[in-house]
């Protein structure tokens, strides 16, 4: 019998939710039959709905009637939302709607249950046009027989809170890139400053003359050697094959920079073995004009033995710092050599305090004792080894954790050292035109009888032009090669151009006006940091840093697109390139200690650098334009170094005129100098910077826009 239809309210199919009436057990019902009207849309809202199974099951005693005067009101289903608390604010455009609140109440305005209702907006409907949506199946209640036995029912989920958007970035890829590079550059920056101080020490403990000469060509030795044998490689090709090896590997490239870590360690460690056994004829390589003097050569094999084991330290820091940027951290390679300048500055102060500097001293090569030379040495030796275990704790700190690894075959390395055949030829010809050069400048500065004409003149010279590549072109394009090495792995010559042609319009805005600097300044500036050494031999390095001058443009330009051969794996190319360059060097330099006064044959020497250089980039550029399908975006990048170099060419005239005019009424000494340089380089940026926006040059309003951010206006 059915129930009364007013006592049946409240109750009914939907069972008892005030929990006035305790429940009564139901009888067992079919499993097709249980859940037929559960997807009734309308069955939850309509409460005078009638379940026709449910009626013919219902137990009038079991479920009796309320009494009469307790019924409750249903509340009307059709009502309004409520008015607004608050106005809403008009600095907002479409703010959001407050929450509505929950229960019975949170109805839309005609009814719905905002759980089954779906509102679909323009944009959806644009957007999801070609989608076809599935057809729901109508039957699928009647599988629900088969689901697991006592598994409970889903509790809905909770509302999902929107996650707060991303803050806004403050600049694109050319931002990112500015800014990336900064890190490096002000740790290249102060790298260079203490081999700044480095340099500064040993030329005014051993003297610009034939010690200081002996000094230099053993320390350079190492380097030389290196580069010639692993770091030409390691510096160029193994970045690409490390990015490769996180991309591809599961291990993220563990094993593979493992194992290329144990490979060089092996084959450095031989490299030093025959160095050491080798050094008289290493020596007699370098400068013929060294080996020939019984003394120089005897200080100079003694210093070469000392530090030739550095090669070996030399290479594990490349390699670890290659694997730290190919990891995507970049600061500890730019940082630790600065440890290795602390540490021979302290070495060299301490032969000053015991020995004296040059000039009071005044020794030579048969003077200077053999505590001396063993203080120097060690010293020379402790730096890059502190260098290189400077980098340890960067690595654990990127997980990294070196593990030996002698399975080298059938692991990709074969295929990277046959890349690393090339490079190593590479940097065989670059090397071939430095020993020629230092032999010509070791000869021209022992025949021209004065101090500041050799080779050390030549290094410290060159030590200073090049500051500005290391500091600015190397960072940006350590910041970059990883980028292009995936770009070129993916396919995808457009990046790889954009990334060269931004690493190009970058740098130049800080590279052409330094390069006119040092054209303008180059007398005062060396003046003024080696004049410990003898006004004489510091003018003489004035004057070759003034011929380097604007070689550094085609230096820079050289640097930056053999970068985009080596994202592609082709190391023949650049060493194709580097032999016309070294070949021009050598031809030039030549020519220059032929026809030139041993006076100025080094400074010849130095023009003739620049001018390979030249050479080299207009041969490199068009293969490069070649290799990416004929566009490089040439004629953006030659835009910019043209308005660069009309905005420098004032700047550069007016701040030579000052400088000249200080050194004439304030004297050619020390103070003179450094009120020379500082009136003179305030000025060269003065001019450049207004002519520069004059010109409207994008580049540097970025770099001026970064600088203005870093100072919080």
């Amino acid at each position: 019998m059915n129930a009364p239809y007013d006592g049946d309210r409240g109750q009914g199919a939907g069972g008892d939710p005030a929990g006035q009436v305790p429940p009564s057990p139901q009888p067992a019902q079919d499993p097709y039959v249980q859940d037929a009207y559960s997807q009734d849309p309308y069955w939850s809202q309509d409460l005078s709905a009638q379940d026709p199974v449910t009626e013919a099951l219902y137990d009038r005693a079991a479920h009796p009637p309320p009494p009469p005067g307790t019924y409750r009101e249903t509340p009307p289903l059709y009502q309004q939302p409520p008015a607004q608390q608050h106005a809403p604010d008009p600095r907002l455009w479409a703010p959001t709607p407050p929450p509505e609140p929950g229960g019975p109440s949170r109805m839309l305005p005609y009814g719905d249950d905002p759980r089954t209702t779906q509102f679909t907006g323009v944009d959806e409907l644009v957007s999801g046009a070609g989608d076809e949506a599935p057809a729901p199946d109508a039957f699928a209640h009647l599988f629900r027989d088969q689901q697991a036995a006592g598994q409970a029912t889903l509790a809905p989920e909770p509302e999902t809170v929107p996650a707060p958007p991303p803050a806004k970035k403050s600049g694109g890829r050319a931002s990112g890139l500015l800014k990336s590079s900064a890190v490096m550059a002000a740790g290249t920056l102060v790298s260079r400053l203490t081999g700044f101080v480095r340099s500064l020490v040993i030329t005014a403990a051993l003297g610009a003359a034939l010690l200081g000469d002996s000094y230099t060509v053993a320390y350079t030795l190492p380097t030389m050697i290196y580069i010639l044998t692993v770091g030409g490689g390691l510096n160029s090709v193994f970045v690409p094959q490390l990015v490769r090896a996180m991309k591809n590997d599961d291990d993220g490239g563990v094993a593979y920079a493992n194992r290329l870590l144990t490979l060089v360690m092996v084959a450095l460690g031989a490299i030093v073995a025959l160095a050491v056994f080798a050094a008289p004829l290493l020596i007699r390589l370098m400068s013929d004009t060294i080996a020939s003097d019984a003394s120089a050569n005897n200080v100079a094999v003694t210093f070469a033995r000392y530090c030739l084991p550095t090669i070996f330290f030399m290479g594990v820091h490349v390699v670890m710092g290659q694997i730290l940027n190919a990891r995507g951290k970049f600061g500890a390679m730019m940082w630790t050599p600065v440890l290795n300048n602390i540490v021979m500055i302290a070495t060299f102060g301490l032969f000053i305090w015991v020995y004296g500097t040059a000039a009071d001293s005044s020794m030579t090569v048969t003077t200077i004792p053999p505590d001396g030379v063993r203080l120097l040495g060690i010293g020379t030796l402790l730096g890059l080894t502190v260098q290189s275990l400077a980098m340890i704790p960067y690595l654990r700190e990127t997980g990294f954790r070196f593990r030996p690894r002698f399975d080298w075959k059938g692991h990709g390395l074969g295929k990277t050292v046959k890349l690393a055949k090339w490079t190593v030829l590479f940097v065989l010809a670059n090397q071939a035109g430095v020993l020629v050069v230092t032999q010509l400048a070791t000869a021209a500065g022992e025949a021209s009888g004065k101090d500041g004409t050799g080779i050390l003149a030549y290094s410290n010279a060159q030590l200073i032009w090049g500051m500005p590549q290391a500091i600015i072109t190397v960072s940006v394009m350590a910041a970059l090669l990883p980028r292009i090495s995936r770009a070129a792995s993916d396919g995808d010559p457009g990046a790889v151009r954009d990334d060269i042609s931004q690493g190009l319009r970058n740098s130049a805005v800080a590279i052409v006006p330094i390069a006119f600097a040092f054209l303008a300044l180059g007398v005062p500036m060396s003046t003024l940091l080696f004049s410990s050494s003898g006004l004489e031999s510091a003018q003489s390095m004035g004057f070759i840093l003034m011929a380097f001058a604007l070689g550094l443009i085609p230096y820079s330009v050289q640097y930056v697109v053999l970068r985009g051969f080596y994202a592609y794996e082709d190391t023949r190319t650049p060493f194709y390139n580097t032999v016309i360059v070294a070949a021009v060097n050598a031809a030039a330099s030549a020519a220059c200690y032929v026809v030139l006064p041993s006076r100025w044959a080094v400074v010849g020497m130095a023009a003739s650098y620049g001018l390979a250089y030249a050479v080299g980039v207009g041969i490199a550029w068009r293969r490069l334009r070649k290799r990416l399908g004929g566009d490089l975006d040439g004629g953006r990048v030659l835009r910019t170094y043209a308005r660069l170099c009309l905005a420098s060419v004032p700047g550069a005239l007016a701040a030579g005129a000052v400088a000249y005019a200080v050194r004439n009424g304030l004297g050619s000494g020390a103070m003179g100098s450094l009120v020379a340089l500082v009136g003179g380089g305030i000025v060269l940026l003065g001019v450049f910077f207004v002519a520069a926006k004059k010109m409207r040059i994008e580049e540097m309003n970025a770099m001026v826009g970064m600088v203005r951010g870093r100072l919080g206006r």
